[in-house]
């Protein structure tokens, strides 16, 4: 168990949220771009929600952090790309 300066105890499971235009491969985007540090997820971690207009779509992607540096890595990585409006 690693504890860093943050309220966090890694390893943990922390969920990642992305927010975009509903692009038909939007979803497949941001698994994408967070399976590059966190090679192990399932189908089954992914939740995509539309919003009421159907314009936008959020991606909750719930991984097994290691360690914060992963954490910043994946967050620099989904705001790197122009499609994702907001990473949370």
């Amino acid at each position: 168990m690693e504890a860093e300066d943050s309220l966090f105890i890694f390893p943990c499971t922390f969920p990642i949220k992305a927010m975009g235009k509903s692009d038909k491969d939007f979803d497949t985007l941001v698994v994408s771009l967070i399976r590059k540090h966190c090679t192990n997820i399932n189908k089954s971690d992914v939740q995509k929600k539309l919003s009421n207009g159907g314009k936008y779509m959020s991606v909750t992607v719930t991984i097994q952090a290691d360690n914060r540096e992963q954490l910043d890595k994946i967050y620099i990585e989904l705001t790197s790309d122009s499609r994702i409006l907001y990473a949370l």
